[in-house]
């Protein structure tokens, strides 16, 4: 059977990684996770897609705070509770949501490291922003990610990309390429791919929607640069598109707040 081997949060959309050996849902998906995003001034999204170096933000929370580092930069942080700024609008892909400022000490740090104007927003808690409901079963809400709460991937399935990279003369990447939430093992690659209800522990989740990749995936997220441009979207593309999309990884949907464990095993229901 199926088990939980890693758990991953993202506090800052597309930045750095927290490994839990448990998380907390809320009704958004994991407890802060991409509750913040870096924007332009006109407030559009930014993420490693145009900013490689993003991946090298490091967010941990201490004291009550959101703690930002980074290479060569001194620690900046910002109270997880203060006094709230103007609502503005901010873009996620199509979606237009509701996001507090952080406030100009956050912008000059993220301008100084990046080299260029950006803001740190952080999505209100009022703020409503629905999955797609295209795919999900019932109605859902997620905070600053591509679409939905969760994101599964299976050991075995990174573990048969790499075979395939490795034939191909290309190096194996890691999981941490794929910025997964939930990481599963103990079953065969691509099992996740047929699975379409699940609980684990006590939670009950939907898998609605392969998940399509982009040019994150050739981000090394521990230096923040590119070691090859074409990979491994060319050996994905030889097997996992559907649709002129390459495919890797479910999004996922729980159905009520709770928790997940690493080591907690995941039950087939559906």
């Amino acid at each position: 059977m199926a088990t939980v081997s890693q758990l991953y949060s993202y506090p800052i959309k597309s930045c750095g990684a927290l490994n839990h050996a448990r998380i907390t849902l809320d009704e958004r998906g994991p407890l802060m996770d991409r509750r913040w995003m870096i924007t332009d001034t006109d407030g559009k999204f930014i993420t490693q897609r145009e900013i490689p170096v993003l991946a090298r933000i490091q967010p941990s929370f201490a004291n009550g705070s959101l703690v930002l580092n980074a290479p060569k930069m001194s620690a900046i942080e910002v109270a997880l509770q203060h006094e709230a700024s103007p609502i503005r609008m901010v873009q996620v892909f199509n979606d237009l949501c509701e996001a507090w400022d952080e406030g100009d000490s956050l912008a000059t740090w993220l301008g100084d490291y990046l080299h260029q104007s950006v803001r740190l927003v952080r999505m209100t808690d009022s703020f409503v922003r629905p999955v797609d409901e295209r795919y999900a079963r019932r109605p859902a809400k997620t905070s600053f990610t591509d679409g939905f709460p969760l994101l599964l991937l299976s050991e075995a399935s990174v573990a048969e990309l790499n075979n395939r990279l490795i034939v191909r003369g290309s190096e194996s990447v890691p999981i941490s390429r794929f910025r997964p939430n939930v990481v599963v093992n103990d079953c065969a690659a691509f099992a996740e791919d047929d699975w379409r209800t699940i609980q684990i522990g006590g939670m009950t989740l939907d898998v609605v929607k392969p998940c399509a990749r982009c040019v994150t995936t050739t981000v090394d997220q521990a230096t923040g640069t590119i070691p090859d441009h074409t990979e491994p979207l060319a050996t994905l593309n030889t097997f996992r598109k559907q649709g002129g999309k390459v495919m890797f990884a479910q999004n996922v949907i729980h159905h009520a707040p709770g928790t997940l464990s690493v080591g907690e095993r995941v039950q087939i229901i559906e």
